[in-house]
This record gives structure tokens, C-alpha cells and sequence, in this order.
């Protein structure tokens, strides 16, 4: 299963990527998070679809540094991939 996820609300500059690569880690996850210009942080997260459900209550809350005001969810055809990495 591979989900595509947009989250919004303070969600830059607050080490919402690393925390996310680092859950993505504990769950087993492949895929990748990245900014997006529009201020929104982005995931693709690729695994077990219980992981992936896990992956998706997490972003929801997010670390203790960001607030987050929504997560929009779809799902993607899976790619395969074995590890999760922070792009830019």
C-alpha cells in the first residue's frame, strides 16, 4: 500500500521531515517527505497497511514543534521502494 499525503499548518521549519523520516523508520516504511513551496509538507509513505494507517494518525499530530490543521490523503499505486528519505 502507498498513500500520498499533504499536511498543513505549521508544518516548515519545525523538523517536521526528520521526525517524520524517523517514524517512517520505527514503522518500517518506505517513500520519501518533502517541503512544498505552498508552506505544506508532503509524504509519500509505502508499507504494511496497518504501518501506513500508524504512519497517517502520526502525521495527523505531528512532533510537539508543528500544528497541524489538516492532512489531505490518496492513494497511490506502490513502487516498490525499500527506504524512506527526506527530499528537497
Amino acid at each position: 500500500m502507498r498513500t500520498l499525503a499533504v499536511v498543513r499548518g505549521v508544518v516548515q521549519a519545525v523538523g517536521f521531515r526528520c521526525y517524520t523520516q524517523a517514524e517512517a523508520g520505527r514503522l518500517g516504511l518506505a517513500g520519501f517527505v518533502r517541503n512544498r513551496r505552498d508552506g505544506a509538507v508532503e509524504v509519500e509513505a509505502e508499507g504494511d497497511p496497518a504501518a501506513v494507517s500508524a504512519m497517517l494518525a502520526w502525521l495527523a499530530r505531528g512532533p510537539s514543534s508543528a500544528v497541524v490543521e489538516s492532512v489531505e490523503t490518496s492513494e497511490l499505486e506502490p513502487l516498490g521502494e525499500t527506504v524512506f528519505r527526506i527530499d528537497f
